[in-house]
């Protein structure tokens, strides 16, 4: 998708800080808090985090998270995957998706 903007992960930090990391983790082999630790997120298909306890309709999705994907599940999770528990409403500005992408893809 070539109308994502590019992304500024010291930004998307801050983002991630402030809206995500409540529910969260990044480290490797780190552990699951509400949501699924989001460690090597890129490239893993909805629902497959080990040992999370995901909703079947994230287990059936069948996306592969990539920049094109988390760009529009970001826009709106719930419309994105209906059923999904995630209770983040999103986040409407592309920039701020963008700059959270390039943050996750730095930091998983």
């Amino acid at each position: 998708m070539s109308d994502i903007p590019k992304g500024d992960a010291t930004k998307g930090a801050k983002l991630f800080k402030q809206r995500c990391a409540q529910c969260h983790t990044l480290e490797e082999k780190g552990h699951h808090l509400v949501g699924p630790n989001l460690h090597g997120v890129m490239g893993r298909k909805t629902g497959q985090a080990s040992g999370f306890n995901y909703t079947e309709a994230n287990k059936k999705k069948g996306v592969i998270w990539s920049e094109e994907t988390l760009f529009e599940y970001l826009l709106n999770p719930k419309a994105y995957i209906p059923g999904t528990k995630m209770a983040f409403p999103g986040l409407k500005k592309p920039q701020d998706r963008a700059n959270l992408i390039a943050y996750l893809k730095e930091a998983t």
